[in-house]
């Protein structure tokens, strides 16, 4: 069963409603109770990502992924030298007066 996108004319409420392919469009607004309520066109029957926790990494093919994680330890050795040690000089200076 589809997802319909309606429309009032009278107060402007917008909604969605599930609704079988066979079932008569609805003309009455339930916010408002005019009968200027009207089915809006919609995108199609395609599927829609709506909400959180859909990214495009989370179907990566096998192959991606053992070049990421190669580059990952390329890329992270590099980064595990051990570190250079630092010695500071601090010097005094006099303020004039």
């Amino acid at each position: 069963m589809p997802t319909y996108d309606y429309e009032c004319d009278g107060c402007g409420h917008a909604f969605e409603l599930f609704q079988r392919i066979s079932e008569n469009p609805k003309r009455k607004c339930p916010k408002c109770g005019k009968q200027k309520l009207r089915r809006l066109i919609g995108a199609g029957a395609a599927i829609m990502f709506k909400g959180s926790g859909f990214y495009s990494t989370d179907y990566r093919s096998e192959s991606y992924k053992k070049a990421a994680s190669a580059e990952k330890t390329a890329n992270g050795s590099s980064t595990s030298k051990p570190a250079e040690k630092k010695t500071e000089t601090k010097t005094a200076t006099a303020a004039a007066d």
